[in-house]
């Protein structure tokens, strides 16, 4: 499989419109895009699954490493172009031979140089492939070329992360071509192309249309099944990107195959199957939907997974553990407060079952939600406190937890990377608990390394074998492995 990055400028130059044009115009060259996303984004992904029909990979060295990002992505090869996922285990590197006409193409986070923790430069170092610039061409014509100039130059001077460096012989940022967002074609667009400097390729041009903007909300954009692009609008958008030209580009250079001794480490899943696999029930559906196509695959591998739907009314399905993940379940406070899968929680959790909540899923589990209209709706119950919606963010950071014992996700002294992203806030004093004291009463499974975690300095509520954090976790901490592996301690029964 060969590869391509696509970097920004800056942030809201058009990356994601400009990643599913190339790959559509892939697609009508003959090859077969494969869809990634750079950074621990979730809902720029779902576009891309929109329009082209397969999951697209989270990629992040700083939660993944280098190796982790490589073995991520060669996962995509085995994963058809229907979007049918790899049989658990097969780890897809059996269709990737054959599959030699796959190109992926990564779209990048924020500006190519951007971030603290990770960026789209050490994506792409890690991944050794090169860098097409996508710039907002709206104002500007030979000034693209002299932008273009300074990004690739700027390279000799970018300070990549050194987990990075320490893992890549020659951690390089290589950028060779540019998309033009919202360049005009005709004049414009022949100006730009003829203004860029001798190794930089044209790739094509995105025309500015209505039809290719993706409205906005708390959280970022609107999912890819909320507000899709039109499928007219990404075929035109498809037909000033040279695909043939794309391809040159990542052909360069095949991406590099992980180490043979990079393999998953085990964290302790027991590696159970047939029967005694045990089963882990999943929430998907408007309230609880951002979850790692890696997350997803890693539950298959070790567990029967069981998914249910609260705020359609699904009743919790009969299993021995339960992962509650992010969403907008503010959105949807009063269909879920009615649901039946609530009270069948707070039973089970009483009972020991195992329940992993992250972000919106610890706001499900808490006594009560409160809207930024001022509306209470009960949850749960399970975790002390209650949750209140803002206007503004307050968190927007990778996050490392320090496992204070051990628990349910996590083993005494483990440290576990993951991200942050929420416009609530947790009190545990709050939603009728007023009695409750955050340092006597409230247990929690975390201190916080880096970010913001519940109160600043901790993460990871616990009640009973229930845990609840505001860090969304990489499989690759081993989170769901040891949530597996709880599960079937509490199958197997006293």
């Amino acid at each position: 499989m060969y590869g391509l990055v696509l970097g920004g400028t800056a942030s809201g130059v058009g990356k994601t419109v400009a990643a599913l044009a190339a790959s559509r115009a892939l697609s009508d060259a003959g090859y077969d895009p494969v869809p990634a996303k750079a950074g621990p984004d979730y809902i720029d992904p779902s576009h891309h699954a929109a329009a082209l029909g397969r999951p697209s990979r989270t990629l992040d060295t700083w939660m993944q490493g280098v190796e982790g990002v490589r073995r991520n992505l060669h996962r995509a090869e085995g994963n058809g172009r229907n979007g049918s996922e790899i049989a658990p285990g097969t780890g897809g590197s059996a269709d990737a031979d054959a599959d030699s006409d796959a190109v992926a193409v990564v779209e990048g986070m924020m500006g190519l140089y951007d971030g603290s923790a990770t960026s789209t430069a050490a994506t792409a170092a890690a991944l050794d492939v090169p860098v097409v610039l996508v710039v907002d061409a709206g104002a500007g014509m030979q000034s693209v070329g002299a932008t273009a100039l300074g990004f690739r130059e700027y390279a000799a001077h970018a300070d990549l992360p050194a987990h990075v460096r320490e893992h890549v012989n020659d951690p390089r940022v290589d950028v060779v071509g540019v998309i033009a967002q919202k360049a005009h074609t005709g004049r414009h667009a022949d100006g730009i192309r003829e203004a860029l400097p001798d190794g930089i390729a044209w790739l094509g041009h995105v025309p500015p249309a209505d039809d290719l903007e993706i409205p906005d909300r708390h959280l970022g954009l609107e999912m890819g099944d909320e507000a899709p692009i039109p499928e007219a609008a990404l075929a035109e958008a498809a037909e000033t990107i040279d695909g043939e030209a794309v391809a040159r580009v990542a052909e360069a250079v095949a991406l590099p195959t992980p180490r043979s001794g990079a393999a998953r480490p085990d964290h302790g899943s027991g590696g159970l199957d047939g029967d005694d696999r045990p089963t882990v029930a999943v929430a998907a559906d408007d309230a609880f939907r951002f979850v790692y196509p890696a997350t997803r695959e890693r539950l298959r591998e070790l567990a029967t997974v069981e998914p249910f739907a609260p705020v359609a009314g699904d009743d919790l399905p009969d299993c021995d553990a339960v992962y509650l993940p992010g969403g907008y379940p503010e959105n949807h406070a009063a269909a879920l407060s009615s649901s039946p899968a609530l009270s069948t929680l707070a039973d089970r959790a009483a009972d020991g079952l195992p329940i992993l909540g992250e972000c919106g899923g610890l706001m499900a589990l808490s006594a009560s939600l409160t809207t930024t209209d001022g509306e209470t709706h009960a949850m749960v119950g399970v975790l002390p406190g209650g949750v209140r919606m803002h206007d503004r963010y307050r968190a927007l950071d990778h996050a490392e937890l320090r496992a204070t014992g051990d628990g349910v996700t996590a083993a005494a002294g483990e440290r576990h990377r993951g991200h942050e992203f929420h416009y609530s806030s947790h009190a545990v004093g709050e939603g009728g608990d007023a009695s409750v004291s955050p340092d006597a009463d409230a247990r929690f499974a975390f201190e916080v390394e880096r970010g913001e975690g519940i109160d600043g300095d901790r993460d990871g509520l616990v009640a009973h074998r229930t845990v609840g954090t505001y860090a969304h976790r990489h499989p690759a901490s081993g989170a769901f492995d040891r949530l597996v592996a709880a599960a079937a301690e509490y199958a197997r029964g006293p």
